[in-house]
């Protein structure tokens, strides 16, 4: 529940203890009264807002009781209804976002940079194409093995709460204690409070970062071009470069 506290110092609007004549019949005419009934002191009120549902009037699952970040009671597969599994998607969706909003900036923010001449990187869909400093093959058996070993740690944690909080090779290093998926330490370097609402902030930016990342990859299918491209595009002239006339072969 999201509230709102704030102080009124002068007066307080209150509806007027009267029946107005909408109910009564008296009058076609909806009329509202209100009374003004000035306060000695400052008084407070709270404003609280309902906690979201992904569609008005739906009622939500019974085990997603809003208690978690991000809540609003989606769920119409019913995967989460085992409380353990319900675990692993919060952990799997708070990850699936981050590197969601990482490769969304790594796909965009290049080509953003290139067209205007600040770097020459190629589009994310030929990155694979580039020359590096080793095979990629060889890349991808390394990337393999490391975040085979990310991902073991990261289930370990999520079984067993802090139990890979000390590096298990450079023994001068460990993790304080804190929440699963929010490690702290040197993965939070501006020591950011992982509050509710950060917590929901960052969960709203992710689901948003996995539907660009889905929308930039359809795009490039239909157009064959990046993003930012497409935005320039359709900027130049709004009214024939649209998706209308994209799907339409025009």
């Amino acid at each position: 529940m999201a509230t709102v506290t704030t102080q009124a110092s002068a007066a307080v609007f209150r509806p007027c203890a009267s029946k107005s004549r909408f109910l009564t019949g008296s009058s076609g005419k909806l009329n509202r009264e209100v009374a003004l009934k000035p306060v000695s002191s400052s008084a407070s009120f709270k404003v609280e807002a309902k906690k979201g549902e992904w569609l008005p009037g739906l009622a939500s699952p019974t085990y997603l009781n809003g208690s978690l970040p991000g809540d609003n009671g989606f769920d119409p597969l019913g995967l989460a209804e085992d409380p353990e599994n319900l675990k692993w998607y919060v952990q799997a969706e708070l990850v699936n976002s981050r590197w969601a909003m990482l490769g969304v900036a790594g796909m965009l923010l290049p080509e953003v940079f290139t067209k205007i001449g600040i770097i020459n990187a190629p589009q994310w869909y030929d990155a694979g194409k580039a020359e590096y400093f080793a095979s990629s093959s060889t890349l991808f058996v390394i990337e393999f093995i490391l975040f085979h070993y990310v991902e073991i740690r990261r289930w370990q944690d999520i079984k067993n709460p802090g139990s890979v909080n000390q590096d298990p090779i450079f023994k001068q290093y460990s993790l304080p204690p804190n929440e699963v998926g929010y490690p702290g330490g040197i993965f939070n370097p501006l020591n950011f409070a992982p509050t509710v609402e950060a917590k929901e902030k960052e969960l709203a930016n992710g689901r948003l970062a996995m539907l660009a990342f889905l929308g930039f990859i359809v795009q490039h299918n239909v157009t064959g071009k990046g993003p930012f491209e497409n935005l320039l595009q359709h900027i130049s002239d709004p009214w024939h470069n649209t998706i209308v006339q994209t799907l339409s072969g025009n």
